[in-house]
């Protein structure tokens, strides 16, 4: 019997840029466990539904449990923006180091997943084990929009998005659903989760992931787990997964429910009960997913040549200054010096490209030119130095550049979708020493314009007076919404 658990408090941590984060704890176990919701999500509200609570109270019988509401959904700020996917790798771990996380085991459902692999492959000491749950690589995997289920897929998303708050999204994510108590709670849960505009643009959003490249530099133990007939993300998804990602375990559970808690929770829970206890995973990794950035100075002997030693030494030592500066406000780390250049290394790719673009206008005060390349992949820790072959990558891809030019490679043009940076195709190129021909892309100085003609909302604009009832109740009173629910369901 599962042990019936009282909803914790919501509390909020504040990102760098002032946006606020909604987050829970509960439990008590000795590991920590991090849920990265899906498509949209509320803390209070979800504590509501009989079936989810459920699923909630079984994590939390064998771990602290640590729950949040992405920014843009549920408790957490609105905002205006659909964020990359850097930034919500960069979120898990802002919610981690609030509740003094030092390293937790990430359950990362649907969308929360390719944001949970980021993070495990770029931070692999700050997770223990990784369970992914009917989510995907990339939208290749599973979704062609010219075959028949593509275009029932596609018109079940207009509708939901048409109709959105009434519960519309039982149609796409839980097709066994057909009771009338549940469409009216998910109904209040849609509107109080998420607006319009950002319910379309996280759905939109999918199709831009692309974390191919990062599954192979995993390196933390993980499991994949899919709904058999999963029919808004299909198990081919899983399989893919599980595939590219060295060493992780496949299951498949029955049904056909991509919200897995509405049809088979208990045998996911079983799964994730069974990994997260067992799974061990050493606190220094040798190997972590990092993106370097290589910077040189164009023309550097012609211009020492023409100031002299001790006046071209001054120079560099400014040079060298305004670098350990910038990389430092973009989050990274300048990890040697080579030469009249320097490799640095950063969490995300978004912010080596801005810090590159920021150096190379920052030095001109100096009357220098640099080129820059950005590459994202696997890399050796080596102390505090790094080798392997994303090293020698990034390395080629600088050597590319022209003065003043940032080139990326594209895998880093992929990892930042949705960012207003414009890239220009650049061609494939035989890197000396590297196998195979890389595509190269450089940085445009012109920056998209937002698409869409209206800054995305929150979910408070658009909530009923019953809707902001329900949500009361659920912070004053969810066993009674969740007893009312089971009467509901019973006697429809």
């Amino acid at each position: 019997m599962v042990r019936r658990v009282q909803p914790p408090p919501t509390r909020y941590v504040e990102r760098p840029d002032g946006v606020n984060i909604a987050y829970q704890v509960v439990g008590d176990g000795p590991i920590d466990m991090l849920y990265a919701s899906g498509f949209i999500s509320h803390l209070d509200l979800q504590w509501t539904d009989p079936n989810f609570a459920r699923f909630l109270a079984r994590m939390a019988s064998f771990a602290r449990l640590i729950l949040f509401d992405k920014p843009g959904t549920g408790l957490s700020d609105p905002i205006t923006y659909l964020p990359q996917l850097e930034e919500r790798a960069s979120d898990i771990e802002v919610v981690l180091n609030a509740v003094g996380s030092e390293q937790a085991s990430i359950f990362g459902l649907s969308e929360g997943g390719p944001a949970a692999m980021l993070f495990a492959a770029s931070r692999p000491e700050r997770v223990r084990s990784l369970l992914l749950c009917g989510t995907f690589a990339a939208i290749e995997d599973f979704y062609d929009p010219d075959s028949p289920q593509g275009e029932e897929a596609l018109a079940k998303l207009e509708a939901m998005f048409a109709e959105w708050g009434t519960g519309r999204t039982l149609d796409v994510f839980a097709p066994s659903i057909t009771g009338e108590a549940q469409r009216r709670f998910y109904s209040t849960f849609e509107r109080a989760s998420a607006s319009p505009r950002m319910a379309r643009a996280l759905i939109e959003a999918v199709g831009q992931i692309d974390v191919r490249d990062v599954l192979p530099t995993i390196s933390v133990p993980t499991t994949v787990v899919h709904v058999a007939g999963d029919t808004a993300v299909p198990a081919t998804a899983g399989r893919a997964l599980a595939e590219r990602i060295p060493n992780a375990a496949y299951e498949e559970v029955p049904g056909i429910d991509h919200a897995f808690w509405l049809g088979n929770c208990d045998s996911v829970a079983d799964i994730a009960e069974r990994f997260f206890t067992g799974a061990v995973h050493s606190a220094t990794p040798d190997r972590v997913l990092a993106t370097v950035l290589f910077t040189d100075i164009v023309g550097s002997t012609e211009r020492a040549a023409a100031l002299g030693d001790r006046e071209w030494r001054t120079v560099l030592e400014r040079h060298d200054a305004l670098l350990s500066e910038t990389v430092a406000e973009h989050g990274g780390r300048v990890v040697k010096n080579i030469g009249d250049g320097a490799l640095s290394t950063f969490d995300g790719p978004a912010r080596a490209v801005g810090c590159a673009e920021a150096l190379c206008a920052a030095v001109r005060e100096l009357q220098l030119e640099l080129r820059a390349g950005v590459h994202t992949g696997e890399c050796e820790a080596i102390g505090d130095d790094l080798g392997g072959l994303a090293v020698h990558i990034g390395a080629r891809v600088s050597s590319l550049a022209g003065p003043g030019e940032v080139l990326v490679s594209g895998t880093v043009k992929d990892l930042v979708v949705g960012s207003s940076m414009h890239f220009s195709d650049r061609g494939e190129h035989e890197l000396k020493g590297v196998p195979g021909s890389w595509r190269v892309y450089a940085l445009g100085e012109e920056r998209r314009e937002a698409p869409r003609e209206q800054p995305l909302d929150g979910p408070a604009d658009h909530m009923r007076r019953r809707d902001r009832v329900a949500v009361s109740l659920a912070r004053r009173a969810p066993r009674t919404m969740r007893l009312g629910a089971r009467l509901a369901t019973r006697n429809p």
